[in-house]
């Protein structure tokens, strides 16, 4: 994404989220599905390092804190809006989380966490609202570990629920600027295979959403 495409996008995240930030866990959670049987998965191991892309009101970072005690907790979003959240949230949950604002598609993690890479790295519900998704998932598997696990949960095509709860989804999301990735699961794969890894992918809920993992 170019400088000024990011900017552009930056602006319209805080624009979305100034007032919404204060009631998003609260409105999301009905909705937001897999994103504990996501974190479940990661198997983060002791003492590991964490980075979630896009991290938005910290709460799923808060959440794998509580899972993997003594994991290193990292984050990036690229609205100061939900960093404020963020930050607030992680503070009231007294977990230790380093956070800094950033680009998905270039982020680098060196000057503000002095790593550059990361034993387990994830999206979630993330990409959808990516301009160049594409750019933001091949920088987010970079960003992880030789050995590590790189993972994505977000919107699906409901499958198994049929076309009308598919279009009702897609057609609420779209006044949000959300768009499900068709494409997801070959894009992962072809991720993957490049780097001589496996993916493990899946669409819990009747398609509603779609988890993969490359590790």
């Amino acid at each position: 994404m170019s400088g000024a495409a990011s900017a552009d996008h930056a602006v319209a995240m805080d624009r979305m989220y100034r007032l919404t930030r204060h009631v998003y866990d609260l409105t999301r959670k009905p909705y937001l599905l897999g994103r504990d049987r996501m974190i479940d998965a990661l198997g983060v191991p002791p003492g590991g390092s964490v980075l979630e892309m896009g991290c938005g009101t910290g709460r799923n970072l808060v959440k794998v804190g509580e899972c993997y005690p003594g994991a290193r907790l990292h984050g990036f979003d690229i609205s100061t809006e939900m960093l404020k959240t963020a930050e607030r949230n992680v503070r009231s949950a007294g977990a230790q989380v380093q956070l800094t604002r950033g680009d998905a598609t270039v982020f680098d993690p060196s000057p503000a966490f002095g790593r550059a890479r990361f034993d387990r790295v994830y999206f979630s519900y993330t990409l959808s609202m990516v301009p160049d998704w594409r750019a933001a998932l091949r920088h987010g598997l970079a960003l992880t570990a030789e050995d590590g696990v790189f993972a994505v949960v977000d919107f699906g095509f409901c499958e198994g629920l049929g076309a009308l709860p598919r279009a009702l989804l897609h057609g609420w999301l779209k006044l949000f600027h959300v768009s499900p990735r068709a494409e997801l699961e070959a894009e992962m794969a072809a991720l993957a295979r490049a780097n001589g890894q496996r993916l493990r992918f899946e669409r819990p809920f009747g398609g509603y959403a779609q988890i993969g993992l490359i590790g």
